[in-house]
């Protein structure tokens, strides 16, 4: 077997896209989701990690950008892996713990990038209406990785 030089090499690796999302919750279990202006579900705040940033970076990044507020960001909560679709190729998600938020600081939260209309807390009985099935599922490995004191790995599809 001949081995390809280099530069063909790492130019033939396969590209992985990534997004990384925060999970904030209030004292009660309720879920912080933010209602996008480009897709019709509600989604965790968070979004495409960039070229050359890292998951946790594009984490703090999002929130700053789609909450406003600046928060020390968690530890990691889950990673999906997940398989090419219709439209998106194989990606992995990342899910950070953001920690508690309490009803008055959504309400004071203030909306100026043009993608998020708004936020707010969800009951896990009403999240499948409000989301796709795979963020559910990584919601529930979230809180399961903050029960068990360590990352989640999920492989949805």
């Amino acid at each position: 077997m001949d081995l390809l030089p280099f530069d063909e090499y790492v130019a033939a690796l396969p590209r992985k896209r990534m997004a990384a999302g925060v999970l904030f919750r209030d004292d009660a279990g309720r879920v912080l989701l933010v209602e996008p202006s480009y897709k019709p579900y509600w989604d965790l705040p968070g979004g495409t990690v960039d070229a050359e940033e890292s998951p946790w970076a594009a984490a703090t990044r999002e929130v700053r950008e789609e909450l406003g507020i600046e928060r020390p960001r968690g530890d990691l909560l889950v990673i999906d892996h997940r398989k090419s679709g219709d439209r998106l190729p194989e990606g992995l998600y990342f899910v950070f713990d953001g920690g508690l938020i309490t009803e008055a600081e959504v309400a004071a939260l203030t909306f100026t990038d043009p993608e998020i209309l708004s936020a707010r807390l969800f009951t896990r009985d009403e999240l499948p209406a409000k989301t796709r099935p795979s963020l559910v599922a990584r919601i529930d490995a979230a809180f399961e990785a903050q029960r068990g004191g360590r990352p989640v790995l999920l492989d949805t599809q």
